[in-house]
């Protein structure tokens, strides 16, 4: 039986198509195949390297390749998010996605990249709550109580505000706008540590940080704690109350997750999807995971690419709010 010309050509051009998505298809199919780079934007020693770390470690285990932790600091976390924004789509190169990422969008003007459009979201990791801590000096022991005295002494309590797009400046701040608060900002270069030094020392009295950097100072009795900042309490520190419990509608954590170059093939995002999803039912990830003071965050990339979204909209008007603030 002979062809027809049209049959001809478009069994030919089913052909093509059909070619063309087979090196994606099994790209997806077999990855990975070479060792893979976790790009994370902090410096070593770090809660978000210690993390990176960990995950990466899992994903050794699970893929069979190495997958590599690379620490490119700087520009909260935007050098590194760059770096994995101009990498090939194959997912050989990753992020480690943080809460910085949701806060730059709105707090620089010039980024080379969008963070939403440019980084397609693979999997959630954990959700980290933070604490409110306060230096005993200041006679309250309750968020309740720590409201009403700052009420009532405009000024004198003094926040302490760690480096911008940070999640306990972005915390403090968020606090700040909802209570309406005159709270003196104490600026600290350097993160987290210097700013926890300088409110253990007296040099400021309120500050929020990461619950895996909080336990040491409260187990000392160096600092108090008055609340977690996420809606739900945390198995950490049940006996702590959430701050929405005083200041209806608060919420803010330290989200993390991985992330990849935009069109990543939906398979090997699937297959990393599910890789990390693996670890929240193993036992063993499950408790390594808690010590980092996280949640775990399960789901799909579509659920954590709207998470990032939400959080995304939630600290531009943060931002939008300090700025005011400050000008």
């Amino acid at each position: 039986m002979k062809l027809r010309r049209r049959q001809f050509l478009q069994l030919g051009c089913a052909v093509a198509a059909s070619s063309a998505a087979l090196p994606a298809r099994t790209l997806a199919l077999d990855y990975p195949v070479r060792p893979v780079r976790l790009v994370v934007g902090f410096p070593i020693g770090g809660p978000s390297d210690i993390l990176g770390r960990l995950i990466a470690q899992w994903l050794s285990q699970r893929l069979g390749q190495p997958f590599v932790v690379e620490n490119q600091p700087g520009a909260a976390s935007n050098i590194a998010t760059a770096a994995v924004v101009r990498a090939p789509a194959d997912g050989y190169t990753l992020l480690l996605v943080g809460p910085a990422n949701a806060i730059n969008s709105s707090l620089f003007d010039k980024l080379e990249f969008n963070f939403l459009r440019d980084i397609a979201p693979v999997a959630g990791v954990t959700r980290e709550p933070l604490v409110m801590l306060l230096n005993p000096s200041v006679p309250a022991r309750t968020g309740a109580e720590l409201i009403a005295y700052a009420k009532a002494n405009p000024g004198k309590v003094r926040l302490a505000l760690t480096d911008p797009g940070s999640a306990p400046h972005a915390s403090g701040e968020l606090f700040r706008m909802m209570t309406g608060l005159e709270l003196a900002p104490v600026r600290y270069i350097g993160g987290g540590p210097v700013a926890l030094k300088g409110t253990i020392e007296g040099q400021s009295e309120l500050m929020f940080e990461p619950l895996s950097a909080s336990l040491e100072p409260l187990r000392t009795g160096k600092l108090r704690a008055l609340a977690v900042t996420t809606a739900m309490r945390s198995p950490a520190l049940p006996e702590l109350p959430s701050i929405s419990n005083f200041v209806p509608g608060y919420e803010a954590s330290a989200v993390s997750g991985i992330g990849a170059p935009r069109d990543t093939p939906a398979g090997i995002i699937d297959t990393l999807n599910a890789a990390v999803n693996a670890a929240f039912a193993d036992p063993d990830m499950k408790a390594r995971l808690a010590d980092t003071g996280g949640n775990a965050l399960p789901g799909s990339p579509a659920e954590f690419g709207r998470l990032m979204a939400q959080e995304t909209e939630k600290w531009a008007k943060v931002v939008k709010f300090s700025t005011a603030v400050q000008h």
